[in-house]
């Protein structure tokens, strides 16, 4: 309301003066020195509860600061507008939003959070500006945009509870806006804490260059018009102070047609995608700046001209000059031709035409905020995989054409890259080794790249790019199925019949189509493991999708020492038992289309998975099934581990306790290897009828064989032509046939290779033993962000 006041009275004073002035009274206009601010608008949508450990009171609290700032150089909170009320109960909600002088920050409201997955709306925008007085324009450096979650107990109340809040900072997360953005940007911007306070603060980031006017006492500049450097390269006889001027001020023209051009096409972008354009129409028609820059030009000339012959020849010279230069009048060299004055008046009539755009783009997102959210969180997720792809590397890998034997010249003829020599011909090679050597260097390249992105920046990836988990992705293509081996699937199966099923299910589909879609992930933890070990990949995928319904698997916890075939069987009545109560619950309600069920694991949680697929509670479910993601899973066993202290505690383990699970897992839980349950279960077709199939693995890790979470062959197995060989590349045949298999038209297999950095561990008995990269998978989230929204698709 101040700013509109202030804005009419302004006006009114202008036309006040323009009607004293009449054309003979006319004088020479002299423009205020021109100061420049960017104005950085924080929209905060909404609170959202993951899963925070804690009950209590939570408040954000942002500022923004200068990269290169000594902590002087800070935003200064210019407006705050609230949306809508805070649609909380009375005792959800204490105080009110408050501006800290001291520190120059924002802070939204106290608010209760007292369950997971719960919704608190905000509907904020918090202004703040950053002077550009005494800086170059435009900005050389980039400016931090922090957010602080400010925790209180529940018991606190009052002013106990307010100065509570003001001292306890219970996670902290920053953002970086390159120089490039801070001219204009309209960006979603997800905060997202750390591990132990997973919540989503929904927040959008609008940008501009603005002008603010200061009245100088400086004496006028004289209207002489020169360029940077004469026909003979050198300056002009102007003082320097003049010409650092003129540059400056020519970079300040440029800057604010940038701001101003960047603003228009993005709300014009915005208006369009939000259905509510706006009519930029009147605006476009009276922006003619080539007509002002001539305009101006021409009174530069006259006004240097000391007689009619002079005006003459400089009108002649930019009557054959105009076709040329005035076309392109943002170049250096016509900018520069003008006067001071006029550069002044180009700018203050640019900051103008910027301030109109900017509170015409403001008051349509107030009206619009949700749709404008939705719009620029869908254009973020779509650039997540461009954005984030510096630490990935992506290949293509040829599924082998026929039966894998032992025999290391089959093993070398079809187990190769394509159009490359095949990887596994040289067996001295470790295939670890390689992966891990190859990830190294990747992450070299990495600290040597400069990112010169216009994009808002992550700095809990950005700020040391270098720690960011490495992950090399192999899509496997598929291809025919294999010829030679007696296990193929497609004996005794015909095709006709599986045709005739594809068809079948399509139809359902299409009838059932105007029904709701049921969305259920099964997340399996692994030996001596807690239900919620992966609630961090639950958390992504619940980003991703918020409308999966999920199941952390608790039928085993404290219960993983016994058979596999009993976890198995437990699980599968638990995942039985969620699967029809949802159906239950949705049929209350209308009717159940599709129901997709997916299933994540870590370690020998993927084992349990397998297991409880083979178990005849679960036949009804597997038409259901959909994505398949393996934790670092031991598909193949502990054949050919080559961790030989891991080895030795998986030998007192049998010894000492005659743990059933671990003898299953070295496969010496029967005398017959063809009789063992490993050798049972890759028999069974447990992965065939998922969709997707993805498999992370980590050369870091010692814990599962490398090939056993890839589902590969071992260079030990290639040179073993003993039963013990022959029997794990059966296993490995029968895996592999499965994911052949064409019950699916379209399955997606992909090996995704996991390096983390292992430096911040330091040399431990867990680096040593490869335990920290089998637990880092639990305690990091960053390699699960990169593969799930790189591939949102297989989670959606």
């Amino acid at each position: 309301m101040l700013r509109r006041l202030r804005w009419l009275i302004d006006l009114t004073q202008r036309n006040l003066t323009a009607k004293r002035l009449t054309d003979a009274e006319v004088k020479p206009f002299k423009p205020a020195m021109l100061d420049t601010f960017h104005e950085v608008a924080i929209y905060l949508h909404r609170f959202h509860n993951l899963d925070l450990f804690q009950q209590g009171w939570y408040q954000i609290k942002i500022s923004v600061k200068w990269e290169d700032g000594d902590g002087t150089y800070v935003g200064i909170p210019s407006r705050v507008v609230q949306y809508e009320a805070p649609g909380m109960g009375s005792d959800d909600s204490y105080g009110v939003w408050r501006i800290d002088d001291a520190d120059n920050s924002f802070s939204t409201q106290p608010f209760k959070i007292r369950y997971a997955r719960q919704d608190v709306p905000l509907s904020v925008m918090i202004a703040f500006n950053l002077s550009l007085s005494n800086r170059e324009v435009p900005a050389k450096s980039g400016a931090i945009i922090k957010f602080e979650l400010i925790y209180s107990p529940l018991l606190e109340k009052g002013s106990e509870l307010q100065a509570s809040l003001s001292t306890s900072a219970a996670a902290v997360h920053e953002f970086r806006i390159p120089p490039k953005a801070l001219l204009g940007l309209h960006s979603y911007c997800p905060v997202l804490f750390d591990a132990f306070h997973s919540v989503l603060v929904d927040v959008s980031i609008h940008i501009s260059l603005l002008k603010t006017v200061a009245q100088s006492n400086q004496k006028k500049v004289p209207r002489a018009s020169f360029n940077i450097e004469n026909t003979d390269g050198k300056f002009p006889d102007k003082s320097t102070k003049d010409l650092g001027k003129v540059v400056k001020e020519v970079l300040l023209v440029k800057s604010l047609l940038t701001a101003r051009d960047i603003l228009l096409e993005e709300a014009q972008k915005l208006g369009k995608a939000t259905d509510q354009s706006i009519d930029f129409t009147e605006f476009i028609a009276q922006m003619d700046d080539t007509k002002l820059f001539d305009s101006l030009s021409q009174a530069d000339v006259s006004s240097t001209a000391s007689d009619a012959k002079k005006l003459e020849v400089a009108n002649s010279q930019r009557s054959s000059e105009k076709a040329g230069l005035f076309l392109d009048f943002r170049s250096n060299g016509a900018l520069q031709s003008l006067s001071r004055d006029s550069l002044l008046y180009i700018a203050h009539t640019i900051g103008n035409q910027i301030h109109h755009l900017w509170n015409t783009f403001l008051n349509f997102h107030r009206a619009n905020k949700t749709k404008v959210t939705e719009y620029l969180r869908e254009s973020w997720a779509n650039d997540r995989r461009t954005e984030w792809s510096i630490w990935m590397v992506h290949s293509k890998v040829e599924m082998p054409h026929h039966f894998i034997s032992s025999r290391s010249d089959d093993i070398s003829s079809h187990h190769g890259l394509r159009g490359k020599v095949a990887v596994l011909r040289k067996l001295g090679v470790d295939p670890a080794q390689t992966a891990a050597t190859r990830a190294e260097l990747h992450r070299r390249s990495i600290a040597q790249m400069r990112i010169n992105s216009r994009s808002i920046q992550d700095l809990h990836m950005f700020g040391d790019p270098s720690s960011v988990p490495v992950v090399i992705v192999e899509r496997v293509i598929n291809a025919p199925r294999r010829s030679s081996s007696s296990n193929s699937y497609l004996e005794g199966t015909p095709l006709t019949r599986i045709s005739d099923q594809i068809v079948s299910n399509i139809s359902k589909e299409d009838q059932q189509k105007n029904g709701r879609s049921l969305k259920i992930v099964v997340f399996v933890h692994g030996f001596q493991g807690h239900h919620l070990d992966l609630r961090l990949v639950r958390n992504q995928w619940l980003l991703i999708d918020p409308k999966i319904e999920f199941l952390m698997s608790e039928a085993n916890e404290d219960k993983t020492s016994g058979d596999f075939r009993e976890m198995g069987n437990r699980l599968a009545k638990e995942v039985a038992c969620f699967v029809n109560k949802k159906k239950d619950k949705v049929a209350r309600t209308g009717v159940c289309s599709r129901i997709k069920l997916s299933f994540v694991g870590h370690s020998i949680g993927n084992v349990i998975i397998r297991a409880a697929l083979a178990d005849s509670k679960m036949k009804s479910c597997l038409k259901y099934l959909h994505t398949y993601v393996s934790v670092s899973g031991p598909h193949l066993g502990y054949l050919y581990s080559s961790n030989s202290l891991f080895n030795s505690g998986l030998w007192l383990l049998k010894k000492l306790k005659s743990t059933q699970c671990i003898h299953q897992l070295t496969l010496t839980d029967d005398p017959d290897l063809q009789n063992t349950f490993f050798f049972e279960l890759c028999q069974q077709k447990t992965l065939e009828h998922f969709k997707n199939i993805i498999l992370l693995s980590s050369p870091q890790d010692g814990y599962v064989p490398y090939h056993s979470a890839r589902i590969e062959l071992c260079p030990a197995s290639s040179s073993d032509f003993s039963k013990r060989g022959q029997v794990f590349v059966e296993m490995l045949n029968n895996c592999l046939d499965q994911i052949r298999s064409p019950s699916m038209e379209h399955r997606v297999f992909m090996r995704c290779d996991v390096n983390f950095n292992m430096s911040s561990h330091g040399k431990n008995l867990n680096t040593f033993i490869g335990r920290a990269a089998h637990i880092e998978f639990l305690e990091t989230d960053i390699f699960a962000k990169l593969i799930m929204w790189s591939f949102p698709d297989f989670f959606q």
